[in-house]
This record gives C-alpha cells, sequence and structure tokens, in this order.
C-alpha cells in the first residue's frame, strides 16, 4: 500500500490546522505552521475567496486522511465499510481509524507519531494476541492484547519507550502496561473519546454521498 512520503508540515499548513504529524515537534517553537501562516506555495498567502460547500467537504475529507495518514483508496474502503456498520456513517468512520493497529500503537504511547508506529508495524516490532502482525490497517477488536515482541524489547528504542512513555495519555478505551511494553482493548472508542483536531465528519460523509 502506497504512503505519502513529501514533508508533512506541509499538509498542517495546507489545512490551516495543526494535525500533530511529527510528535513532540508540533508542540514546540519550531512548528512551522505557527511561524507561518497560510498554505504552501507561491501564491499560498493569496487565497482568501469564500470557500465553497465543495472545497468544505474536500478539506475535512482530506484533513482526516492526513491525520490517519492514509491514501484515497484506502480510506474509501474504510469509509465503505463504516456506511455498512449500523449508525452514524461518520461516528463509524472515525472508529474503524481508531482501531487501526498503527494508531493503536500510537494511542498507547509506543510512538511519537502515527508515521512512526506505521514503520514499527510494519518491521514486525508488534504482537496481536501472540501473532505477530505487520500490517498497520489491521483492526483490533474488544480484548484483543497488542504487546512489542520479546525479541524487540531488548532494543534501545524500546528500553527508552519504557522509561518515557508513562507521560503520554491513554484514551480510556486502553490500557496499557509499561512493565511488559503492551496494551489491551478494553472496548470500541465512542466519538467523545477519540482526541483529535476539529474535524466534521458530516462533510465527509456528504463529500461521498454526491460521488
Amino acid at each position: 500500500m502506497g504512503r505519502y512520503i513529501g514533508p508533512v508540515c506541509r499538509l498542517c499548513r495546507r489545512e490551516g490546522i495543526k494535525l500533530y504529524l511529527k510528535g513532540e515537534r508540533c508542540f514546540g517553537p519550531k512548528c512551522p505552521i505557527t511561524k507561518r501562516r497560510g498554505a504552501p506555495g507561491q501564491h499560498g498567502q493569496q487565497r482568501t475567496r469564500r470557500p465553497s460547500e465543495y472545497a468544505l467537504q474536500l478539506r475535512e475529507k482530506q484533513k482526516l486522511k492526513r491525520i490517519y495518514g492514509i491514501l484515497e483508496r484506502q480510506f474509501r474502503r474504510h469509509f465503505d465499510e463504516a456506511e455498512r456498520r449500523p449508525g452514524l456513517t461518520g461516528d463509524n468512520l472515525l472508529q474503524i481509524l481508531e482501531t487501526r493497529l498503527d494508531n493503536v500503537v500510537y494511542r498507547l504511547g509506543f510512538a511519537d507519531s502515527r508515521r512512526q508506529a506505521r514503520q514499527l508495524v510494519r518491521h514486525g516490532h508488534f504482537l496481536v494476541n501472540g501473532r505477530k502482525t505487520d500490517i498497520p490497517s489491521y483492526l483490533v477488536r474488544p480484548g484483543d492484547i497488542i504487546a512489542v515482541r520479546p525479541q524487540s524489547r531488548e532494543r534501545e528504542y524500546f528500553q527508552i519507550v519504557a522509561e518515557t512513555a508513562a507521560s503520554k495519555p491513554v484514551p480510556s478505551w486502553l490500557v496499557r502496561d509499561l512493565e511488559t511494553l503492551s496494551g489491551r482493548v478494553v472496548s470500541l472508542p465512542t466519538r467523545d473519546q477519540i482526541d483529535l483536531p476539529p474535524i466534521n465528519t458530516q462533510l465527509v460523509v456528504e463529500w461521498y454521498s454526491r460521488r
């Protein structure tokens, strides 16, 4: 599956808000969006027209895709799955995105960003219910246990994680054990348990409904 490999700070500037794509850097004074307002590019400062309804829907979709680091084809598959589930499509979509394995690794504090979490998963550092799983889009379920492989715990990176991850909050639908570098999915996340920049999921649903 393809992935975006360009400068991620550019994405935040394009959307006009912090998407928190680079971990701790996003909270410091070096964050580009705090230093340079406006969209990137030669004409970024000149875009002052009032956006159309189409443009608003597109921007909300792009924000959500970029937060989770997903390209269009896979994002559309997640949306189709959200439509098939009972309940509100927008809430279902957020629930699916949150239960991706790469996002769960990030939420447990084992990575500084979703991009880093995706790389750790792809390199085979994690077990799901005792089985090596290297698919970032794998969807976890309540009761699943996500753990760092015993061979990987000896690596310097995970030794640092064991010492520093305690300062990173964990959402209420997950439980973390730093002694074993593992976590458990307590329940599926609800909308109020998902910490994200302001996103109007209804506009995302409207975008796909018109196509």
